[in-house]
């Protein structure tokens, strides 16, 4: 095996853990993010709230539901057939080999777009759970301050 062949088997495996590390990020963090939202729900709806506490934990919870919809949407299956599995289920054996032989690179470059593309989603919820969480604070502590 030549030294290029190395270092994309190598690059491949790594890309392949990048996904595999984002994709359990996403899942804790999803589990968080139906914890808080089941939590503030359950707390909310048996507090005597003011407007401003309505408002800005409408908003906070708002904020969590569009994090949950870009965790969802990030560990969503790509079944398209352009990288892994669903492409090789239309392949022989023989086929495989051939492929993986000859698009190596090519794979490397679509799953690298795709870690990308995982890790943005997995960011832009990381942001909007902490800021749904803030304004959910925030609206606890207008409640208890019987603030406005």
């Amino acid at each position: 095996m030549s030294t290029t062949d190395q270092n994309l088997t190598a690059a491949h495996a790594e890309v392949k853990a990048e996904i595999t590390r984002t994709d359990t990020k996403t899942g804790l963090l999803l589990a968080f993010v139906g914890a808080v939202l089941a939590g503030a729900w359950t707390v909310g709806r048996d507090l005597p709230l003011t407007r401003p506490a309505y408002v800005v934990g409408g908003v906070g919870m708002v904020l969590l539901v569009v994090a949950a919809g870009l965790l969802l949407r990030s560990t969503r299956p790509n079944l398209r057939g352009r990288h892994g599995f669903p492409l090789w289920a239309t392949l022989t054996a023989d086929e495989i080999t051939d492929a993986m032989a000859r698009d190596l690179a090519t794979d490397i470059a679509g799953l690298s777009r795709l870690a990308v593309a995982k890790f943005t989603c997995l960011r832009r919820a990381v942001d909007l759970t902490l800021t749904g969480g803030a304004l959910l604070i925030l609206a606890a502590l207008i409640t208890a301050g019987g603030a406005l």
